[in-house]
């Protein structure tokens, strides 16, 4: 790019940020602005498909019949207003049904993974004490074990083929629906979703959403997408069960009138070309893990797939500048690496060429491979340090997110608290109450020009002999490597230096692990990073630990190195 090329880019950057001004309506309510607004349009909402060839699609018009009808089916049975219920389905056409008849209740949506077990199930179900839970044959046979564990938990739906074997079949609850049911009147400040961090770091906490959250995440989902301009069409493999595929897929697709793609069944590289190329996907959004494998599967997918995509967005990892050479050749798009977190979503990150959508004129900037963006509009986002105070452009410190924004109006992207946890919801902020930093708990350096590099989580960074290692870059550099997959950095307890470096890797299809991988891999890394972030043991693994959002959890590594080393009577 020219210097007058970024200059310019950087002027419409600052413009941007300067004449956006947030517009929260007193009332605002999720069903409204996703279904109901919608539903005189003429136009399609989802197309499902599962494992099994089953297809179909629902157009707005039955998304909106059949989300009232759930409603008042609810209603009907007591279930009102501030009742969390909860939806453990994966991507079909009744979840999204059932989140907007709750929302129409003006109840709260909690939204559950069908890759839950029993434990995890019964922590999330009793924790927020959920009256009502609708489930498929995926998760039936759990609920119905586990109920005597929640109390609270009277009313179990069944979807599909677990209709017969629940409570209440989903059709009958439907049927039963009062008529002349009308929606919940919601303030914009009202809670409209319960939904629970992924365990990364700690114990899940509960997140409380409200529906003026939605409003704040549009900018940067707008951004992210390139505009999502035209008739567009979008698909991620993302569970509409966390932040990731609810709040960055599903909702915004739909309250944008577009069309969504609903497949039910296990991500596979290969399949997801498949699916992308049969519905003429033009705007996604994938995880780093996902991207990885599609990467090691199909290195020139131009050759075997006709993709119409416009916009491939990234989160929940750093993407490194592997994946990012390889979206922009191979796929034909500069992938738009995206940060945020359930508590405060799409917060940072990129947006590659101008768009013009809902009447916001966006110029792109560049993105800078590696790094996860700069701040979209309407938000003040800044590295802080551990008294509060904003670093200068190189030094590490939190990503934290200001209360308000640059004109001193209320950010509407916060989330409301931790489900009955005022300490946890106090301890995220630092500075008054009523305007202060919401720290990310993500560890990063802001540049002189505003962009964020991702160093880890703040529990993740560690130190080795005296440096400061941030895992993301060792692994985005041993994943550069044809012999790796994937790859996660840890620390090793050390007497000597107190940590030393550790990688685990997973090896591509096909590849052995020996000794010789191990000093090819150090070598690898030796020679493209600093000396003291070469990895001084390499251990190989078939699978790293994730969570079910496709997050690498590192702690589940980092204390199992602490657990050896206490074997070992050492570090």
């Amino acid at each position: 790019m020219h210097d007058t090329d970024a200059r310019d880019s950087s002027d419409s950057y600052e413009n941007l940020h300067r004449v956006w001004r947030w517009r929260v309506p007193d009332e605002f309510n999720i069903a409204e602005a996703c279904c109901t607004r919608w539903a005189a349009s003429g136009r399609n909402a989802l197309r499902w498909e599962d494992e099994g060839g089953a297809s179909g699609r629902l157009s707005y018009a039955e998304l909106e019949v059949q989300a009232r009808a759930f409603a008042a089916g609810l209603a009907a049975r007591g279930v009102g207003r501030g009742d969390r219920v909860a939806i453990v389905l994966a991507q079909r056409p009744e979840t999204a049904v059932a989140q907007m008849g709750v929302a129409m209740l003006g109840a709260l949506a909690m939204p559950l993974s069908v890759l839950f077990g029993p434990e995890a199930l019964v922590w999330r179900l009793a924790d927020s004490g959920a009256r009502v839970a609708v489930a498929d044959e995926a998760t039936l046979a759990h609920l119905l074990r586990l109920r005597a564990e929640c109390p609270a938990l009277e009313l179990i739906v069944g979807v599909g083929a677990a209709e017969g074997d629940a409570d209440c079949g989903w059709r009958a609850l439907l049927a039963a629906g009062a008529a002349g049911f009308e929606p919940a009147r919601t303030r914009a400040d009202d809670a409209a979703v319960l939904i629970y961090t992924s365990g990364t770091t700690g114990p899940p906490k509960g997140v409380l959403i409200p529906h003026r959250a939605l409003l704040g995440n549009l900018p940067g989902f707008v951004c992210s997408q390139n505009g999502f301009a035209g008739e567009a069409v979008f698909w991620s493999p993302a569970d509409w069960a966390w932040t990731g595929g609810l709040m960055d897929a599903l909702l915004p697709t739909l309250f944008f009138g577009r069309e969504i793609v609903a497949f039910r069944g296990r991500f596979q590289p290969e399949r997801a070309f498949e699916l992308m190329q049969r519905h003429g996907v033009t705007h996604t959004f994938l995880f780093p893990t996902a991207l990885k494998a599609m990467m090691k599967a199909v290195p020139a997918p131009a050759e075997r797939y006709a993709l119409k995509l416009e916009a491939v967005m990234s989160a929940g990892e750093a993407v490194g500048d592997a994946v990012f050479a390889w979206c922009r050749d191979a796929l034909g798009v500069p992938v738009n690496e995206m940060f945020g977190q359930t508590e405060m979503n799409y917060l940072v990150g990129n947006c590659a060429r101008s768009v013009d959508e809902a009447g916001l004129a966006v110029p792109g900037w560049p993105a800078r491979p590696g790094s996860m963006g700069r701040a979209y509009p309407g938000h003040r986002v800044a590295v802080i340090d551990d008294e509060g105070r904003e670093c200068p452009p190189g030094v590490p410190g939190d990503v934290a997110l200001h209360r308000l924004d640059r004109h001193g109006d209320p950010d509407p992207i916060f989330f409301l608290g931790y489900w009955r946890n005022e300490a946890a919801t106090r301890a995220k902020y630092t500075g008054d109450p009523a305007a202060s930093w919401c720290r990310t708990g993500d560890t990063a350096v802001m540049d002189a020009d505003g962009y964020l590099w991702y160093q880890g989580r703040s529990d993740d960074v560690f130190k080795a002999a005296g440096y400061r290692i941030g895992p993301s870059e060792i692994e985005n550099c041993l994943v550069k490597h044809a012999a790796v997959a994937n790859a996660a950095v840890v620390p090793k307890p050390d007497a000597e230096r107190g940590a030393v470096v550790k990688a685990y890797v997973v090896l591509a299809p096909g590849v052995q692990g020996d000794a010789a991988l191990v000093g090819e891999l150090q070598q690898h890394v030796r020679e493209r990073l600093a000396p003291y972030e070469y990895p001084k043991e390499i251990e190989f693994i078939e699978a790293l630990p994730m969570t079910t959002t496709g997050k690498v959890q590192r702690r589940v590594l980092r204390l199992q190195e602490e657990e050896r080393a206490r074997q070992r009577g050492g570090g």
